[in-house]
């Protein structure tokens, strides 16, 4: 069987032209529908969309024809595309979500909407893999579904805090200074960001505080504060943890170090998840498209113990790893795990 094809609903947003990016020549998938807003409907991908990611719209990808949601929506009879990469406003996706994954369709989303009904996995690859399975509970494989990923700063933390766990986790103190390109586009307004950063993002600690522990399996206590900083991509977190367990530096060290992506067996997850930087000044959020696979590594640094708590430092790419990236991976794991109950050979 050849390559799947797929649909992006929210095509023209940040988080559907990485979407885009990441889907355009990937071994498993191939971009069959682009699905954007319906002033937009007929339009060329180029010639509607306003590109703000590093690199060039896909030439292939250019030429597309966009269709309004309700279009798509009323062709839901294909059963040949039925995998969808949404990248919908979560009040959109409230509504459409639900309807793809009743009529069939196996719908991998970016939006809040659904994150935390207790039948949809909030996957994480490196921190919760064999959540995929919930998917059976919404009536996989007779049925479609919805997979979520999890909020940006989130997947940061649970990467670095999931091999973690053997330590026992009981509290987490995380501090998060968020860039501007997490607000979407045209996002804030510049007499609001520049030269400023922002005290508060509305429903984003409670975001971390409820996905973390969902993802992690976990009971601790979380404290979250988050900011909006005047920087382009990346999410900077400050993180001090208290363990059950006594660890120390090297504990912790030891523990990202045994994090192996090529264990995952999927086309974009990094050699290694987790790159701890030892120089002090790292990491910066300039490096959030760095790695092997741009943009999908969660970088450390300045690990260090305080009393009985362990402090460090880390970056995610919040468009890539945090967004598009991670329900990409996602969609990998689902094809790897359950291709052959398909029909499929991947």
């Amino acid at each position: 069987m050849g390559k799947f094809k797929v649909s992006i609903l929210g095509a023209t947003g940040m988080v559907g032209q990485a979407f885009v990016l990441l889907l355009n020549d990937h071994p498993y998938f191939e971009i069959k529908h682009l699905v954007a807003s319906d002033r937009r409907e007929g339009k060329k991908y180029r010639d509607s969309t306003r590109w703000l990611l590093p690199g060039k719209i896909p030439e292939n990808v250019g030429e597309l024809e966009l269709e309004s949601i309700d279009k798509f929506l009323g062709e839901k009879k294909n059963t040949e595309n039925k995998i969808v990469f949404s990248a919908l406003p979560s009040d959109v996706a409230a509504e459409v979500e639900p309807e793809l994954s009743s009529s069939g369709y196996f719908v991998f989303s970016n939006a809040s909407a659904m994150r935390y009904r207790e039948d949809v996995p909030i996957l994480i690859p490196e921190a919760n893999v064999d959540s995929i399975s919930l998917i059976e509970k919404q009536g996989f494989p007779q049925a479609g579904f919805v997979v979520t990923n999890a909020n940006c700063s989130t997947t940061g933390l649970a990467v670095a805090l999931a091999p973690l766990r053997k330590f026992g986790i009981e509290q987490v103190f995380v501090s998060t200074y968020q860039s501007i390109s997490g607000a979407g586009y045209p996002g804030i307004a510049s007499l609001d960001i520049l030269g400023n950063v922002l005290p508060y993002i509305e429903g984003e600690e409670k975001k971390i505080q409820v996905e973390l522990k969902k993802i992690l399996g976990v009971s601790a206590e979380v404290y979250p504060y988050c900011f909006r900083v005047p920087v382009d991509f990346g999410h900077l977190e400050t993180i001090w943890v208290k363990f059950e367990k006594q660890v120390n530096e090297s504990d912790i060290r030891e523990a990202w170090e045994e994090l192996s992506g090529e264990s995952f067996g999927i086309p974009t997850m990094p050699k290694k998840p987790i790159a701890y930087l030892e120089d002090s000044f790292n990491p910066q959020p300039r490096l959030a498209f760095a790695g092997d696979i741009p943009g999908m590594v969660v970088f450390t640094g300045r690990l260090r113990k305080e009393n009985n708590m362990i402090g460090f430092v880390l970056l995610v790419n919040n468009i890539i790893k945090g967004a598009a990236g991670g329900s990409v991976q996602n969609a990998e794991v689902f094809v790897k795990k359950y291709g052959r109950v398909l029909g499929w050979e991947k």
